[in-house]
């Protein structure tokens, strides 16, 4: 046993540090919240002039929150008798390392740090993260013998869908692997060829893929869905994005728009949609953001007006994935011309015949044209202009006008677990072609594995792999329990997102020159991981809704 320290104390010592970080977040909170309060509750000005803040407190919980879920897991492993050296290196090694940045301060970018002191000037409430649990795991848990011992299980274990036991089911487990093999056959031999030829994620890999029923995988089964949870989504998420984000991400769409029908839809547009959409005979794309609007879903402009038994739409959307080959839009428009702010939203379910490179949008009123990206290429990016382009009026959601947002909004959870998801498959990526190439690259006579620069990269990589999954988890379990969710959803899409992009910055370095090179995998992960921090809502996005949720609790 190379882990200093033992296991009854570790399972004492991370409940205990568990305790004391979300201590310190509640008192810092509220400390937070006299700084930025109003006559009727947090001020919005005074947030905003104190964005640093709110948005570190965001950060600080979603750390807090993440070594509660851990501690959680190894708790349930060790009780159930599971418990193995790799869970439990891998656990005091995470919290180690996240207790010290709590106490020395978080970095919410290269350039922005979020230090306890920002957030208080208590000295009681500072005292929290000094304490002798958060102290010693920072302190032991972190050693090079920790960290060199993880790669020892790392290179046991190569091939392996994952590297920890996740606590999931039987069940979930066989999924994992069906996808986990999937991957392995039908994407990664071709994923870095269509990359690099900026090619469509295959149609015929699609309707596969519709016949497996990944496009229908939370939906009832009375409307042909599998009638699985959230966590099942998370799982076969997880492993199409490990053989590519595209892959991944192919079924997003259909999950939130058949959310939508789902839970606002008339009986005619679920009878007319909702099969269509599980089968991936219907593919759908999401039309929300507009040139200059980025977040601010409450300014959009492109307008919609009834005439007759139609609805005219005229604008500009831009950011539209997978616009060209889809067959309907879940189109969100200004039906009220008065209105400056949402409530004047409302969300078209408009359909559109199937475009392709040549032509992509084969329809009138609706032209547009490919944005060209670095990376997330499968499905491509889309500009698209509405001039006089025509939707039935019985394809406006629910027939009710003025309801676009509030109706878009209970998506958000999903489709943030849903990133969060992908997120893990993309850091799994580029933590198996890290430690692969490691194996294998030869330098002053010995594998570059053994040098503890490299061991270290890849051990932390495998530490917040792990715990980013259970967050997600835990997130989708919430969601499957039909409690309200979006603080753990936006807590998992935040820190996957970075976990993300560390694993694939480190595995390029880890390649050296060669991970410059577009040859080899490594760039293509560096791409792809990028965009994990601006899709469905970025970093920033994401601290401001924690944050404000935190404080709001705190009214």
């Amino acid at each position: 046993m190379t882990n200093q320290i033992t296991l009854p104390d570790l399972v004492t010592l991370l409940r205990t540090a568990a305790s004391d970080a979300q201590s310190f977040v509640s008192a810092a909170r509220d400390g937070v919240y006299a700084r930025v309060q109003g006559p009727k509750g947090v001020d919005r000005v005074k947030a905003d002039n104190e964005q640093h803040i709110v948005h570190g407190l965001g950060w600080y919980a979603s750390y807090a929150e993440v070594i509660n879920q851990v501690t959680g897991w190894i708790e349930r492993l060790s009780q159930d008798g599971k418990l193995t050296e790799i869970e439990e290196l891998l656990a005091q090694l995470l919290v180690g390392e996240y207790a010290a940045q709590m106490i020395g301060g978080i970095p919410m970018t290269q350039e922005e740090i979020a230090r306890p002191y920002d957030l208080t000037q208590d000295a009681d409430t500072l005292a929290k993260l000094s304490s002798p649990a958060m102290l010693k795991l920072s302190r032991e848990g972190v050693n090079q013998a920790v960290k060199s011992r993880i790669a020892h299980h790392l290179v046991a274990q190569r091939g392996r869908p994952t590297l920890e036991n996740t606590g999931l089911d039987e069940t979930l487990d066989m999924i994992r692997d069906q996808f986990h093999a999937f991957a392995e056959e039908k994407v990664i031999p071709f994923a870095h060829e269509w990359h690099l030829k900026d090619q469509f994620v295959p149609m015929e890999l699609i309707e596969e893929l519709g016949e497996l029923g990944v496009f229908g995988m939370t939906m009832p089964e009375e409307w042909g869905g599998l009638g699985m949870g959230k966590t099942a989504m998370c799982v076969v998420s997880e492993e199409l994005a490990r053989g590519w984000i595209c892959v991944g991400s192919l079924a997003t769409r259909s999950e939130i728009a058949a959310e939508l029908i789902l839970s606002h839809g008339t009986g005619w547009q679920k009878e007319t949609y909702l099969k269509g959409l599980a089968a991936a005979k219907i593919l759908p794309t999401a039309v929300f953001t507009e040139p200059n609007t980025g977040s601010d879903l409450g300014s959009l402009r492109t307008r919609a007006v009834k005439q007759g038994d139609k609805y005219v739409v005229t604008g500009n959307k831009t950011w539209i994935t997978h616009a060209a080959r889809t067959d309907i839009m879940t189109l969100l428009v200004r039906t009220n011309p008065d209105s400056k702010d949402h409530r004047g939203l409302s969300m078209l379910l408009a359909t559109k015949p199937r475009g392709d490179d040549a032509n992509p949008f084969p329809a009138k009123g609706m032209s547009g044209g490919e944005i060209q990206v670095i990376g997330y290429r499968g499905m491509k990016e889309y500009e698209i202009g509405f001039d006089g382009f025509e939707v039935d009026a019985k394809n406006l959601l629910g027939e009710v006008e003025g309801q676009g947002f509030k109706q878009l909004m209970i998506t958000f959870e999903s489709a943030r677990i849903q990133t969060a998801a992908r997120a893990i498959g993309v850091a799994q990526s580029a933590l198996n072609t890290g430690l692969n190439y490691a194996i294998d690259r030869k330098q002053f006579d010995r594998s570059i594995l053994e040098f503890p620069r490299v061991t270290n990269k890849l051990a932390m990589m495998a530490a917040e792999i792990m715990a980013i999954r259970q967050l997600t988890y835990f997130a989708a379990r919430q969601k499957d329990a039909g409690k309200r969710c979006d603080l753990e959803a936006g807590m998992a899409k935040l820190l996957g997102a970075r976990v993300a992009w560390a694993a694939a910055d480190n595995t390029l370095q880890i390649h050296g020159g060669n991970g410059f090179s577009m040859e080899y995998t490594a760039s293509r992960l560096l791409a792809d991981a990028r965009i994990l921090n601006i899709f469905e809502g970025a970093g920033e996005i994401q601290a401001q809704v924690i944050g404000r949720r935190l404080l709001d609790e705190a009214n």
